[in-house]
């Protein structure tokens, strides 16, 4: 079975240089974090024009498309495998440009929450596919260091999403904002088109059929070191995606931030941009695991003061915002390096793992960031605990990974 998962890829050089080419990468997964992040200013807004009054049930916005983005993962990856990376890229980007020019004729709260569903399924591939893509072209360390630079300008979106989504607010009404997402994915679909060449040899195309498929997951849910990096990121992700459906009224309602949201929102992002820099600086030299692992106990620290501060009431807003910081940057440690650490031994079958992957992160840690905002009671506390809990099972998962040796260097 280990010579079948990890026979060596036959890479086919990309039309476009290094640079394009991690440019292309994060700019067709930041699409997705735009679709998240954009929203939060909206939100009230949104609420208030479609009769919705509850705060905690507004956040279904951006639940349903982290739903739609994990579920439609678990077929995307098999397709990759069969036809190749580049068209079933090519129509997820478009059938994310209709859901999201469709949402703006939305007259009703669940037609809205349906849009944003099949706008998910549409951003999937952006996900699956774009890692497979890595994995074809790289491996190991150097594999680790891509992906982190794609993190890093990825990142970037997070960072300035709130704000031109607030701007947008400024100068029309929310449904603007979809048609602003609808507009940059065309671009992106067609930069793709042009530019991006078919990365999968076609030696190495899995026919897509209901044994191969099931044979495939059989393959990565066999690989217990492959799996539980994998489950090691789903767990961070919870803690990342229970922040997110709660940062508007953590800083807002509690807080009282108003308009300066976005900015609050935004330095937190862009300390993960830098930590993702910094990660591709010094995971050649210490190793993908000992990063991580150093990031997953500074991770549970932080929690853990912030869960204690709680026990005293509101927290102030600057130990709030070092903490929560702080679990941010060692998000953008963890985040690439775990994705690397369960794609590396997974090549032969890399567009079914990262669908396997893929599904298991977003819509696991989907449910567990939606369980912590729903949990949202008027004090930071379930987030707190949200993020120390998930902080101590990544760390489990982690160890049973790497077979206790945390800081040991990865075989590549």
């Amino acid at each position: 079975m280990k010579d079948n998962v990890s026979k060596p890829i036959l890479a086919v050089k990309p039309l476009l240089g290094k640079t394009e080419f991690i440019a292309l990468m994060a700019a067709l997964m930041a699409i997705n974090a735009l679709a998240i992040d954009i929203m939060l200013p909206a939100l009230p807004a949104m609420g208030a024009a479609l009769n919705v009054a509850s705060a905690n049930q507004r956040q279904w916005v951006i639940g349903t498309y982290i739903l739609g983005f994990g579920i439609a993962q678990l077929i995307v990856g098999p397709l990759s495998d069969r036809f190749g990376r580049k068209m079933p890229l090519l129509i997820g980007v478009g059938l994310y440009i209709v859901a999201a020019f469709s949402a703006i004729e939305a007259t009703s709260f669940e037609m809205l929450l349906f849009m944003r569903f099949v706008q998910g399924i549409g951003a999937s591939g952006t996900r699956v596919i774009t890692v497979s893509i890595i994995r074809d072209l790289y491996q190991g360390d150097a594999m680790a260091e891509i992906t982190s630079l794609v993190f890093m300008v990825f990142m970037v979106v997070p960072i300035v999403a709130p704000n031109v989504g607030q701007l947008i607010l400024l100068k029309g009404s929310w449904f603007y904002i979809f048609g602003f997402m609808g507009a940059l994915a065309t671009v992106l679909l067609v930069w793709a088109s042009l530019r991006l060449r078919e990365t999968l040899h076609a030696d190495y195309r899995r026919p897509f059929s209901l044994s191969a498929v099931t044979q495939g997951f059989a393959v990565v849910f066999g690989n217990r070191t492959a799996l539980f990096y994998g489950l090691t990121a789903m767990f961070v992700l919870g803690g990342l995606f229970g922040f997110i459906t709660s940062a508007q009224q953590i800083y807002v309602d509690l807080y009282g931030l108003g308009a300066l949201f976005p900015v609050a929102f935004a330095s937190t992002a862009a300390v993960m941009s830098l930590s993702s820099f910094i990660n591709s600086k010094i995971v050649s030299r210490f190793g993908m695991r000992a990063v991580t692992s150093v990031a997953l106990f500074a991770y549970v620290f932080f929690a853990l003061v912030l869960l204690v501060a709680s026990g005293f009431g509101l927290p102030p807003l600057w130990l709030l915002f070092i903490c929560i910081t702080g679990i941010m940057c060692c998000f953008g440690w963890v985040g690439s390096n775990t994705n690397a650490l369960s794609m590396e031994p997974l090549s032969a079958v890399a567009g079914t793992a990262s669908s396997v992957f893929g599904f298991m992160q977003t819509a696991g840690s989907a449910l567990l960031g939606s369980f912590v905002g729903q949990s949202f009671d008027g004090t930071v506390r379930p987030l707190a605990i949200g993020y120390l809990v998930f902080g101590l099972c990544a760390l489990g998962c982690m160890w049973i990974a790497s077979d206790g040796k945390l800081f040991a260097r990865s075989q590549a």
